[in-house]
């Protein structure tokens, strides 16, 4: 490889969880160039401080990818690094913040009133500990592209305010279903704890919020490629031939065979459990809400966010 590598190119996979971030990274990470990372805006607490296990099932710091990638970004990994990234994270990658943070790249990153020159500091060295990142990911895999599943709107604004090239996968999926899976009781398979559990209006405002905070991205000037979880299970080839036509990738899907992808090891942190799938996977829609959702439950999200149910297709019955 060689000692001056070009930046990774950055995919960024937006929108609210229990939509099929996870499932699309895993699907693009079986595509010759490119290099799965999870949900890096977790692995500083959930990786570095807290030891979670990576998606090949072994802890973060033994991990031998991850120790790699830590060496080369920043000569190792340090409780005292993780802990400054999430301090700075906690001033500056918050939702609320997407509005001063899209006037920033309006303004051509020079800085405006509402958006203090200190915290205009701090999104740099944020933004930075993420490029060293994902261009020492890069390296160490051998791919020109790298894929953050972190969702987050609000991450995706400051690595584009920063100036960061990132192009963001738009993953969008029916709320209602959205909705069910947030309600329902799941555990995590990193260390038996329960995944929070969010009320359908809940789920509702924040899905409204992260999907209305990408729409605002691409407003910006931010390359933008939408993907539906419905087409992905049903057509995966077709959806995945035309985001790769997108990111300038040849589309090679061998690891496809109908309905089921064959999926390798995969060095992923945080994010949904099947990370941890090796093997044939089946690609089939989870509908389950259309049975196991209660009536109510299902009007009250469609009374929410039907503009945008409707702007993503979902017109079928709204309840």
């Amino acid at each position: 490889m060689s000692d001056s590598p070009s930046p990774a190119r950055v995919v960024f996979l937006g929108g609210l969880g229990r939509s099929g971030t996870t499932l699309l990274e895993r699907l693009l990470g079986e595509v010759p160039g490119i290099v799965p990372l999870g949900e890096v805006a977790h692995l500083w607490s959930r990786g570095v401080l807290a030891n979670e296990n990576c998606g090949c099932e072994q802890p973060f710091g033994t991990c031998p990818f991850w120790r790699e990638v830590g060496a080369r970004a920043f000569g190792g990994w340090s409780r005292e690094l993780a802990g400054r990234v999430v301090t700075l994270g906690r001033r500056v990658d918050r939702t609320r913040h997407i509005p001063a943070l899209a006037q920033l790249m309006a303004d051509g990153r020079t800085g405006a009133p509402c958006w203090p020159s200190r915290r205009t500091a701090a999104l740099g060295e944020y933004a930075a500990a993420h490029r060293r990142l994902y261009d020492a990911a890069g390296e160490i895999a051998d791919c020109p592209v790298v894929v953050d599943s972190s969702k987050h709107a609000s991450l995706a604004f400051c690595l584009a305010a920063a100036g960061v090239d990132v192009h963001v996968v738009h993953v969008v999926r029916d709320p209602r279903a959205v909705a069910h899976s947030w309600h329902r009781r799941v555990v995590r398979p990193e260390n038996g704890s329960p995944m929070t559990r969010w009320s359908p209006a809940r789920t509702s405002v924040h899905w409204l919020a992260q999907n209305l905070g990408i729409e605002l991205l691409a407003r910006g000037g931010v390359p933008v490629t939408r993907v539906r979880y419905e087409d992905l299970v049903r057509a995966p080839a077709d959806t995945l031939r035309h985001l790769t036509g997108r990111i300038g990738l040849p589309a090679r899907l061998d690891f496809l065979t109908g309905g089921e992808a064959l999926l390798s090891r995969a060095h992923t942190v945080a994010g949904n459990p099947v990370r941890f799938t090796v093997g044939p996977l089946g690609l089939v829609p989870d509908e389950a809400w259309r049975t196991s959702a209660p009536v109510l439950h299902r009007r009250l999200v469609t009374a929410l966010t039907w503009p945008l149910m409707i702007k993503y297709g979902y017109r079928g019955r709204l309840v």
